[in-house]
């Protein structure tokens, strides 16, 4: 329990009425969570409006409200806090809560389209293997040391952000690496956080669904930058065009890193193959696991946050070379058929066309590419015939399939993608809606020395359909048509 005095420190109150000195139990947002002694927070969501569960807050047994508006009705023997912004008010409310746990930590977050996860991941990785207790917030996993938490939302809420980080300190963690969406910004679910530094990697096409124009979804990126605080750093990806825009108006540290050009950071790529590429970063010659020049760049944006944060520059490259991909990135399915079999979470224009391209560059003349890709239902639908049309333009043969259908009817979202296939490439493309059928079509297609490409899950291992989850991992599906296949 926590004096309602400490929980409020930091808010933009616009009015108080109540007892500042009532304890409260709780932070809580969602009404149906309200338990007695509570303070509820009421945010306006993209789907309600919390303000509309006030008196049934209230009811429950909540000690305390902070809101936007005040009901006339409210009962007086209820503290309210007016503020003019409850979202940023319960990020601030739940940082106290949880005694302000970011403080206590050097928490880095990474933000863009792509390659956040592999980031933070491997910075996770990067300084456990340096000795150190850390935490991760990621699309995949969160983990608080070796403890592993699932993983709902790429960022949680704050709430449950907080109370994750309390239980990072309390376990001695001292660095928590973090994926920050643009929802998360945006919703002013990071407010109240305190950042040791951000990394911004690139930003293309996504998410126009929820920000509506590319310009809204640039100004919540840069959002997070603007807010980090003098004595941070902002590590800044400048072969991405608006990398540099990033910092404008940042208080924080300012660098750069680069595979193409002058910065801060530099890395070139020397070799590559499937088993992984040489790469010079910072004068030294190394060998990594990874593939494709947008690796070497989450390699290099790895590199130069680890040197900022104050490792050691020798062990930093050692322990690099040694680390391994993340779960569902450009991952490989052995095959004794002699067929390649890979399996991406690329789910937007620009990762479908970075995956692609790193094929391309490694596979041998007269071995095919096949892709199975889809999108995702309930989503951005502009991005839909711009990934259809990369894949049947880098492909030789492309089966669009069921992603993640959600609500929508699978044959309208393939009906979308087979919209950007010109005539041209048409006979390249085949659509079938059941992903399993879709995997095993693939793998029958592909002759010894091909590469089967499944796109869009990556680390999933579920469906969504009709509001349903079910069992589906592409690595699995993979797995077992390529068994089927020297069978």
């Amino acid at each position: 329990m926590k004096n309602l005095k400490e929980i409020i420190k930091g808010i933009r109150i616009s009015s108080f009425t109540g007892d500042k000195n009532i304890l409260i139990t709780e932070v809580v947002f969602d009404s149906r969570k309200v338990t007695k002694g509570c303070l509820f927070v009421a945010v306006k969501g993209t789907k309600s409006d919390g303000h509309e569960y006030i008196p049934s807050a209230i009811s429950s047994g909540a000690a305390a409200i902070i809101c936007e508006t005040l009901p006339s009705d409210i009962d007086t023997k209820v503290s309210s806090i007016v503020t003019t912004d409850s979202a940023e008010a319960l990020g601030i409310a739940a940082s106290n809560f949880y005694d302000n746990p970011s403080s206590s930590l050097k928490l880095v977050g990474v933000t863009g389209t792509n390659g956040k996860t592999t980031i933070a991941t491997l910075l996770y990785n990067m300084f456990t293997r340096l000795g150190y207790k850390c935490g991760l917030f990621s699309t995949v996993c969160n983990y608080v040391v070796s403890k592993e938490l699932p993983a709902t939302h790429t960022t949680p809420d704050p709430v449950q952000l907080n109370m994750i980080m309390a239980e990072m300190v309390d376990s001695g963690c001292e660095y928590a690496f973090m994926e920050v969406s643009s929802h998360s910004i945006d919703q002013k679910r990071i407010a109240g956080l305190k950042f040791a530094g951000g990394i911004f990697t690139n930003l293309t096409h996504d998410h126009l669904d929820y920000h509506k124009t590319f310009d809204n979804y640039l100004a919540a990126k840069k959002g997070f930058f603007d807010s980090l605080l003098p004595g941070a750093f902002a590590l800044t990806n400048i072969d991405d065009r608006n990398g540099i825009v990033m910092l404008q108006n940042c208080s924080a540290a300012k660098h750069t890193y680069s595979t193409r050009s002058m910065a801060d950071f530099r890395a070139t790529v020397i070799e590559q193959r499937f088993e992984g590429m040489g790469l010079k970063i910072d004068g030294e010659e190394i060998w990594t696991r990874f593939i494709g020049d947008f690796n070497a760049s989450n390699l290099l944006a790895v590199y130069s946050a680890s040197r900022l944060l104050g490792a050691e520059k020798g062990e930093v490259v050692t322990i690099l070379s040694d680390l391994r991909s993340v779960a569902g990135r450009l991952e490989t399915v052995p095959s004794p058929s002699g067929i390649s079999g890979i399996v991406d979470y690329a789910h937007t224009p620009d990762a479908l066309l970075n995956v692609i391209d790193t094929i391309n560059k490694i596979r041998q003349g007269g071995c095919n590419l096949i892709t199975v890709v889809g999108a995702g239902g309930d989503r951005d639908r502009t991005k839909r015939p711009k990934m259809a049309e990369i894949c049947a333009r880098g492909c030789d043969k492309v089966i669009l399939t069921s992603d993640n259908p959600r609500t929508e009817d699978p044959e309208k979202i393939l009906d979308d993608m087979e919209a950007g296939i010109t005539p041209d490439v048409r006979k390249k493309v085949l659509r079938i809606a059941d992903r399993r059928e879709a995997i095993r079509a693939a793998v029958m297609m592909a002759n010894n020395g091909d590469v089967v490409l499944v796109a869009g899950k990556g680390h999933e291992t579920y469906q969504d359909i009709k509001g349903v989850k079910h069992h589906f991992d592409d690595r699995e599906e993979l797995a077992r048509a390529l068994l089927i296949k020297t069978e």
